[in-house]
């Protein structure tokens, strides 16, 4: 009888183990770039345009921004390639974020070496996403955006002065500041324009830049413009 019990109770011990090791605390994913980060989503928001989800890691939380997308509490995100914002308002939250990341590259999947992306992203190979309800006017003595991809040949090495919205930011790369702007215009399938600046600018900003058009401009690694504004000085 003793030795029934004795192994009934190994028996409840082990399954306790398995389970254990099936549902305990999550492992870190193998193989992830130097530069990635694993986390938890802890709480979603999502607005008309994108979501934030406040994250945690390594005992720590922090809020990060992404293109509007499904994101579910309690699973486990990546992403390596983002730019951090301090006190970023939020006009259509209305709150303003101590300390937020605009990330690029939020996936359920893991980045390791092998899968990341060859370059910082620019956006040369990412779709642009189309921000519907942004409608800025033109700037006195400057064009709109469809103006500008309608009649790139003509505006080619010229510099122009250009107004619209911030839809991405992405900071120091290649001793560069990357500003994605859209003014609700467009030429076929054209709508967002790349812009390279010394200024810094935050994700909502109505900014108008000046600068020198270039076209057909590659930089290599799948990083195609047709259209690109270099060197581009932000203007009052």
């Amino acid at each position: 009888m003793k030795i029934k019990i004795i192994f009934f109770s190994l028996l409840i011990g082990l399954s306790a183990i398995l389970v254990s090791c099936g549902s305990g605390s999550r492992k870190k994913a193998e193989n992830l770039a130097p530069n990635a980060h694993e986390v938890v989503a802890e709480e979603i928001i999502q607005t008309s345009r994108y979501t934030y989800v406040r994250v945690s890691a390594d005992n720590r939380d922090y809020w990060i921004a992404i293109n509007k997308t499904d994101v579910k509490e309690g699973e486990t995100y990546y992403w390596s390639v983002g730019s951090e914002m301090k006190e970023f308002t939020s006009k259509e939250l209305k709150r303003t974020f101590r300390s937020i990341f605009f990330v690029q590259d939020f996936t359920d999947q893991p980045i390791t070496v092998t899968s990341q992306m060859p370059a910082p992203t620019m956006g040369g190979q990412q779709a642009a996403i189309e921000h519907k309800g942004i409608s800025i006017p033109r700037a006195e003595g400057g064009i709109t955006i469809a103006e500008l991809y309608s009649k790139r040949s003509s505006y080619a090495g010229k510099t122009i002065k250009i107004r619209g919205e911030v839809v991405k930011f992405s900071g120091g790369i290649m001793k560069k500041n990357w500003v994605h702007i859209q003014d609700g215009t467009k030429d076929d399938d054209k709508f967002d324009l790349a812009i390279t600046t010394q200024d810094s600018v935050k994700v909502g900003d109505v900014v108008l830049f000046e600068g020198l058009v270039t076209v057909d401009k590659d930089f290599g690694a799948g990083y195609f413009y047709d259209v690109i504004i270099e060197d581009a000085v932000l203007k009052k």
